[in-house]
């Protein structure tokens, strides 16, 4: 969910306001591209956290962790969400996290949160997948339901009945709209569902169509204080590290992808308890995600595993 602020951002975003947005190393080194080419495969890590009013550094983990996949050439994406209760190895942090398996959204937290949480998770998912990132960002709640309601809220369709758990709204089967406040209490539902938080990665996916859909169809341009607005509020939710390209330059080249070249993707795996402890395990290694993503082999890889793909 937190990744359509990013994504929305970045292909709207100029020159005008980069100063709008914070910039922070929020890669590893090790996680890093050594030199970003806008013409080449590029891959970038979303992370929101679930930071709540009164919470400390230490007190927090990622709600969302998502890596956009580009090929070359910019005409698709993948948008690949990793459970947040994947267990993984999470290296030493400079922190004096020692190192350790726990759950992928815990390393946030090991990290100290914020940019320095941002950056241990980048190590953990280059260990994983064999990725290095060309930009990572993250996103705050506040800005993204801003975003949603400068945008005149966005439609989303409800496949089954949930009701939340924060706030005990009930959302019917069909297709509704819905206000930034409404849209991300559903979209971070996971219990009572049928396939639980595997269902809560699909519905972050769609939040993301459905939020590119409705920039697309709401004419800014001829609203230049609104578009000033939005264009202001998407800044300054994110905190950003581009990997030393200029946002302008990285909007130019993502321009002419349509929100109909976005496919879904979830990770290869499993929940499994382990010593009373709730995991998500992979299946066998991701069943070949990764190897397919690093060796430019993913609309052949996302055609032999129809299960783990969200047409959106």
């Amino acid at each position: 969910m937190l990744a359509a602020a990013a994504v929305a951002g970045l292909k709207i975003l100029s020159h005008r306001y980069e100063r709008t947005v914070t910039r922070e190393q929020l890669l590893d080194p090790d996680a890093r591209r050594d030199r970003t080419d806008l013409d080449d495969t590029l891959n970038y890590l979303l992370v929101g956290s679930d930071r709540r009013p009164g919470a400390t550094g230490d007190d927090q983990r990622s709600d969302t962790v998502l890596v956009v996949h580009v090929p070359a050439g910019t005409k698709r994406a993948y948008l690949i969400s990793i459970p947040r209760d994947l267990l993984v190895a999470i290296p030493p942090a400079p922190n004096g996290w020692a190192g350790g398996s726990d759950k992928i959204n815990s390393a946030y937290e090991h990290g100290g949160g914020g940019e320095a949480g941002v950056r241990l998770l980048s190590a953990t998912l280059t260990r994983l997948t064999g990725l290095r990132f060309d930009g990572a960002a993250l996103i705050d709640f506040a800005g993204l339901r801003q975003v949603i309601d400068l945008l005149g809220g966005i439609r989303m369709c409800v496949d089954t009945e949930v009701r939340s758990i924060h706030t005990r709204t009930l959302f019917p089967v069909g297709c509704q709209q819905m206000d930034g406040a409404r849209a991300l209490d559903y979209v971070r539902q996971r219990y009572d569902l049928p396939g639980g938080d595997y269902d809560r990665q699909r519905h972050q996916q769609q939040l993301l169509r459905a939020m590119l859909d409705r920039a697309g169809e709401t004419n800014l341009r001829r609203d230049p204080v609104r578009l000033d607005q939005l264009i202001r509020a998407v800044g300054a939710s994110l905190t950003v590290d581009t990997n030393g390209v200029p946002l302008e330059e990285l909007a130019l080249a993502l321009r002419d992808l349509p929100p109909d070249a976005l496919t879904g993707v979830q990770v290869p795996s499993h929940p499994a308890t382990i010593d009373e402890v709730s995991y998500v395990v992979l299946d066998g290694g991701g069943n070949g995600l990764f190897d397919a993503a690093r060796d430019e082999r993913m609309p052949d890889w996302a055609q032999a595993n129809p299960r783990w793909i969200t047409r959106l």
